[in-house]
């Protein structure tokens, strides 16, 4: 039997999702930018998506631009953020712990000679306002820093955070990734105070391949991409319309409050039985989003305990996916040690996770470590 507890770095595709992507690649087949038909076919459905998904981020349907997924929203958002205020200035304020797509694309940014300030968490994990006001001047084009942690949980005051560094410069562009916090959480982009909200399908039980950017009215962003009127040339080219008419139904499946109840029962439940195991820490802060659980396991290093789990039909995660494996950059900002780093796990939870789950992964890890502490 398996026990799937990786849904941060991917999800089960919803069986309505599922069944609307076959449709669309076997019935409503049509080009959305045709004039025939079928192509009016597929663009009703590309609008319906879009409404979904504008609906689910508190935004106006010309507010939403599909993406091939997260990486791809967040590199715009910050490359293009960066070479349309090229002349205003040329710093961005960016938090330590970002996923490796904002991470990446700042080193890049840095290496075409802007300027970027990497804040780093306090002990518990999330990022502080004061710290991103501290860092913003005039200069200051772009602050960008997440909505939950992918690797621990740990979730950002967004909204005092960019409020605080539009105290110091009213002009900067605010981008947030919401990757981890969409369909979860509510994620409204008023109220968070976001210009930018990158947000992913296959976090929501949605196919591979499909995200999309919010990009609030006014702000102007340079295209990644050139070659045709797609999505306003904001991102250009054939839609993937199967992915994200099943990114739209994924979206109207959402019960946040139903499921984040279910899912911080589920978390509390795994937390009293791992506290009881020996050698087990908690990485992710108390009031972490209880859809992400971040632990230690003793002495044994991650990449081993995660295939003796796999073993038993237990599947969690090293760490952010994106990493293939590498030391956590994450816990490393937190001031982590290297030797808990290397033991970390990261257990994450959705709408279809059981305690019978939590039972199989308390006990193999309780083998695990008993078998392999030693060695």
């Amino acid at each position: 039997m398996e026990h799937y507890l990786d849904n941060s770095a991917t999800t089960k595709v919803s069986e309505k999702a599922a069944d609307k992507a076959y449709r669309i690649m076997t019935k409503t087949y049509g080009n959305p930018s045709s004039l025939h038909r079928m192509g009016l076919d597929a663009e009703n459905e590309l609008r319906l998506a879009k409404k979904t998904v504008a609906r689910c981020l508190g935004a106006s349907e010309d507010e939403v631009f599909f993406t091939s997924g997260g990486t791809e929203a967040n590199n715009l958002a910050l490359f293009g953020t960066a070479y349309s205020n090229i002349r205003r200035g040329k710093k961005l304020v960016v938090s330590a712990v970002e996923h490796s797509s904002v991470i990446e694309a700042a080193k890049r940014l840095e290496a075409e000679g802007f300027t970027v300030e990497y804040i780093t968490p306090r002990s518990d994990g999330k990022i502080s306002p004061d710290d991103v006001e501290a860092a913003v001047d005039r200069e200051t084009v772009l602050v960008s820093v997440m909505c939950v942690n992918n690797e621990t949980g740990a979730i950002n005051p967004v909204a005092e955070i960019f409020e605080a560094a539009r105290s110091k410069n009213p002009s900067v562009v605010c981008h947030t990734d919401a990757v981890q916090a969409f369909g979860k959480t509510e994620i409204k982009a008023r109220r968070l105070g976001a210009d930018l909200i990158s947000v992913s399908a296959h976090k929501v039980h949605a196919p591979k391949g499909c995200g999309a950017i919010y990009i609030k009215k006014g702000i102007r962003l340079v295209s990644r991409q050139y070659g045709g009127e797609q999505e306003k040339k904001i991102r250009p080219g054939t839609e993937a319309l199967p992915s994200i008419a099943a990114f739209g139904v994924a979206c109207g499946e959402f019960d946040i409050d139903e499921n984040y109840k279910l899912i911080s029962e589920l978390n509390s439940y795994a937390r009293e039985k791992l506290s009881a195991i020996d050698g087990v820490v908690f990485n992710s802060p108390e009031d972490a989003l209880p859809y992400v659980l971040n632990v230690s396991a003793g002495r044994v290093r991650s990449e081993i305990m995660l295939h003796f789990l796999e073993e038993r039909g237990v599947f969690v995660s090293s760490g952010s996916a994106c990493a293939k494996g590498k030391p956590s950059y994450v816990l490393g900002a937190m001031g982590v040690d290297r030797q808990r780093a290397d033991s970390a796990l990261r257990i994450s939870f959705s709408k279809y996770s059981t305690a019978d789950d939590v039972d199989a992964l308390c006990e193999g890890i309780a083998q695990g470590l008993g078998l392999l502490a030693h060695r």
